[in-house]
């Protein structure tokens, strides 16, 4: 990856706002989503001070990845429209300083997680942000068309450790929880990348359609769109939830098989106008976030004795 010299020195005043920013708080709550959903849908309780403090070493592992993501890409952020007002790449933050908070997040995120909740669900956070911040960041995205289904891993560990620091163990469910957001984030990030990917291929990055072209980027967010629909709907296939969260897992993937159909067919993105690839985009967001809810609703009720 190429690298300019780094900053050391900011150009302007350091905000609160600034390390608030590096945490990537829109990602963030995607995370912070699917991990209390992780927790509340999980068989057993857990004290809601002890529920609490995982969320917050989750959130804390999460926001700490991010910094590392962003201190490691500065260079690349400057070079990109979307991302160039960021702090580092606007000079309103040393790298050494956004370093070394993401390197204070990771590591407390952790401990906390260890000493408060049990060492399982820390190791997996630790794997969540190595996951991220290294292997995905430093290692795959520079390096290979294919690091966002590779990469896709990292923000698939949230629901997965919330529900392991409920349980203490990891079963089939949680395995499944992870798989869903492992096969989502391909079209969910693809769909993206299509209207922006002459900002990638500005800095150099190999994103799908920037190497293998729009065709071929297409045709993968229509294969993984159809991989997601049966292992969204698995977790009613093996019995882990009734039908609740069946019916809807079935209605919002075949949904979003239907707003796959016209990004696999039209033949480019056309970045200024409402276009299938940010519908599908926008509703892959909503896919998740109404998904993993009904998780939750399916718990409750089962809980309430509402359903056998």
């Amino acid at each position: 990856m190429a690298t300019t010299a780094p900053q050391t020195t900011a150009t302007l005043p350091t905000e609160w706002r600034d390390f608030f920013t590096l945490t990537k708080p829109r990602v963030m709550t995607l995370v912070i989503f699917t991990a209390i959903c992780g927790v509340l849908a999980a068989p057993g309780s857990i004290h809601p001070v002890l529920g609490f403090t995982a969320i917050l070493a989750i959130a804390m592992g999460a926001g700490g990845s991010a910094v590392l993501n962003m201190w490691w890409e500065a260079d690349i952020d400057a070079g990109m429209k979307r991302t160039m007002n960021r702090p580092l790449p606007g000079g309103r933050m040393r790298r050494e300083d956004a370093r070394d908070f993401g390197i204070f997040l990771s590591a407390v995120s952790v401990g906390l997680m260890g000493v408060a909740i049990g060492w399982l669900a820390a190791a997996l956070l630790f794997g969540a942000i190595i996951y991220y911040a290294v292997i995905y960041t430093m290692w795959l995205k520079p390096r290979t068309p294919q690091n966002i289904v590779i990469g896709g891993g990292a923000g698939a560990f949230p629901p997965l450790i919330g529900w392991v620091a409920v349980t203490g163990d990891i079963t089939a469910m949680p395995i499944l929880l992870f798989a869903i957001i492992f096969f989502w984030t391909p079209p969910h990030f693809w769909a993206l990348a299509l209207f922006v990917q002459s900002d990638y291929a500005k800095v150099g990055i190999p994103m799908l359609p920037v190497v293998a072209g729009e065709k071929v980027t297409r045709r993968q967010i229509m294969i993984y769109t159809l991989l997601l629909a049966p292992i969204a709907i698995a977790p009613w296939y093996i019995g882990g939830t009734s039908w609740i969260y069946g019916s809807v897992a079935v209605v919002l993937s075949v949904l979003f098989v239907v707003l796959a159909m016209p990004v696999f067919t039209r033949m480019r993105a056309e970045v200024d106008a409402m276009t299938p690839e940010k519908t599908l985009f926008k509703y892959s967001i909503v896919y998740l976030f109404v998904l993993f809810a009904a998780l939750v609703a399916d718990r409750v009720a089962a809980y309430q004795g509402w359903i056998a």
